[in-house]
């Protein structure tokens, strides 16, 4: 037994080293080019060794540019999260800080998870990509036992000691972005062919139903499944067929929308009742387009410069839990839309950073990792935008590190984190 146990160690030990050494492989997918034989080929070769090496040698870099933003937003979030809630706090918790205060120790564990993970090398996620992704799945299937817990009416939380809770699908945004980026790094060149293009779409599309049968959180599931198709994208040497399918999908959107405003008035089924009330949003003004209708009124009512801080009406139980989702709301009309352009503006820039951090990454796995926190808060920022501005149907998607939430606001911050280390190890001149 003894010997059992010695060898099964062994071959563990002896994986993990393999799988340090996939995370490990050079290159970039913003500096590749088609495979060309003969002289050229070497010719690349010899001038991104040459890269690598003026890499190696140059300065240690951080990206204090990032880490900035990232303090900016969670202390404007704040500011914002107290402004949006004080007032039905006051009501339901007879303490207006009541969220307030949650999100502080939200955000100082977020800050020091932030800081741990920064100080990892993240090659070591990369080891155990794949034990982060199936865990990940196993959190998910907990909500279905007596562990999980429903919140309005949505089962995605787990219950957890001392009142607290979890919402897995969110660990699994990160998990996501590990694995596939480390089995692109196993698959080389195959990850570029319709064979590895399956496989990788084959663990998208898992934990897409994971986040969307096991937690019912259908936005969620389909943020997991974009992260998927950007990594795809990104190594893949050609983009027309992925524009061939975004056009696609849009026209069969389209003409969906078309048939549901023209043929459906009404639906058990709640998201089809919100894509319903999306399109005919006045016959519904009273139930399902109430949140929708009533957070147009706030940015309508707060013009170009606001209201002013603290001076919202709308967010006096007329938008219901305005600290959530339609926070971008109570922003526009205290704000105005010049405080809201701000506030995008600050996420360009972190994106601009991720993308910058994901360019001069020293590997392919680092490259990997940051281009899928990229795609993370980009599509997390836009698919809210549009619910807010009424250009998408309500999907209850957050704004990243300004609305409230525990699970959310720490993975985000440790994802800050991971793309804080891999920043580190960038070597420039």
């Amino acid at each position: 037994m003894r010997n059992y146990e010695s060898d099964a160690y062994r071959k563990y030990r002896s994986s993990m080293e393999q799988r340090q050494k996939v995370v490990r492989t050079s290159g970039s997918p913003y500096s590749q080019q088609t495979a060309v034989q003969g002289k050229r080929q070497i010719v690349e070769r010899s001038a991104s060794t040459k890269r690598k090496r003026t890499r190696e040698k140059g300065k240690p870099y951080y990206d204090y540019d990032l880490l900035l933003v990232i303090i900016f937003l969670m202390c404007f979030g704040l500011v914002m999260l107290y402004s949006s809630s004080a007032y039905s706090a006051q009501n339901d918790y007879n303490n207006d800080m009541f969220f307030f205060t949650r999100q502080v120790i939200i955000g100082i564990i977020g800050f020091i998870a932030m800081f741990i993970v920064s100080k990892i090398d993240y090659h070591l996620y990369g080891a155990y990509a794949k034990e982060f992704f199936w865990f990940s799945m196993f959190l998910m299937a907990l909500v279905q036992t007596p562990l999980g817990k429903t919140v309005n009416g949505a089962r995605r939380w787990i219950r957890l000691p001392g009142g607290l809770s979890l919402q897995p699908a969110e660990f699994t945004k990160i998990a996501v972005i590990l694995f596939i980026a480390y089995a692109i790094c196993l698959l080389g060149q195959k990850a570029k062919k319709w064979d590895g293009i399956k496989i990788l779409l084959f663990y998208g599309i898992i934990a897409f139903l994971g986040a969307y049968k096991l937690t019912d959180n259908l936005s969620t599931a389909v943020i997991i499944l974009s992260i998927t198709v950007v990594l795809i994208f990104v190594v893949h040497p050609k983009t027309k067929p992925f524009v061939t399918g975004v056009i696609a999908a849009g026209i069969v959107g389209i003409i969906g929308i078309i048939f549901l405003k023209y043929t459906l008035a009404e639906s058990d089924n709640f998201r089809m009742r919100r894509i319903i009330a999306w399109l005919n949003p006045e016959a519904n003004a009273d139930t399902d387009s109430y949140q929708f209708l009533q957070g147009l009124y706030a940015i309508g009512s707060g013009g170009f410069f606001g209201k002013g801080l603290g001076n919202s009406t709308q967010k006096l139980h007329a938008i219901p839990e305005a600290q959530n989702d339609m926070i971008l709301a109570v922003i526009c009309e205290e704000l105005g839309v010049f405080g809201a352009i701000l506030v995008l503006c600050l996420f360009a820039f972190m994106l601009y950073r991720l993308l910058f951090i994901a360019r001069n990454a020293p590997d392919l796995y680092g490259a990997l990792i940051a281009t899928g926190i990229f795609a993370h808060i980009a599509l997390q920022v836009t698919l809210n935008i549009g619910v807010v501005t009424g250009l998408l149907p309500t999907t209850g998607v957050t704004l990243p590190f300004i609305s409230y939430g525990g699970t959310a606001i720490v993975i985000l911050l440790a994802e800050m984190g991971i793309a804080l280390g891999i920043s580190s190890k960038i070597r420039l001149k």
